[in-house]
């Protein structure tokens, strides 16, 4: 999980190394880059992105909430802004009375 991994302590970080860190492709840092403001690497005169600690942690942060938690762009965005998921709840209940559901009637087919 995410969480678990130990971020050397350096001051920057080449995307390569982020890529490796976060165990995702650095296309994928890119796309995230362009969609959560909060990421803001660094750039050298050459163009070369250089991440910081905090960005790292960030990276790791939102991988967490969209792969492990399952959360979209949208919901990791309002998350990360301190907003409440909106129908939270009722949704894990949804769900929770569709696999209740599908359990009964796996129970009765048998």
């Amino acid at each position: 999980m995410a969480s678990d991994v130990k971020v050397p302590d350096k001051f920057y970080f080449k995307i390569g190394e982020v890529s490796i860190i976060a165990d995702v492709p650095s296309y994928v840092l890119r796309f995230w880059e362009s969609e959560f403001s909060a990421i803001r690497p660094k750039r050298t005169s050459s163009g070369q992105r250089l991440y910081r600690k905090k960005d790292v942690e960030l990276i790791l942060k939102i991988k967490q909430l969209l792969y492990d938690k399952k959360f979209t762009i949208q919901g990791a965005k309002n998350y990360l802004k301190g907003k409440p998921l909106k129908n939270a709840l009722s949704a894990d209940k949804n769900i929770l009375q569709e696999i209740h559901d599908e359990l009964n009637q796996i129970r009765d087919l048998l």
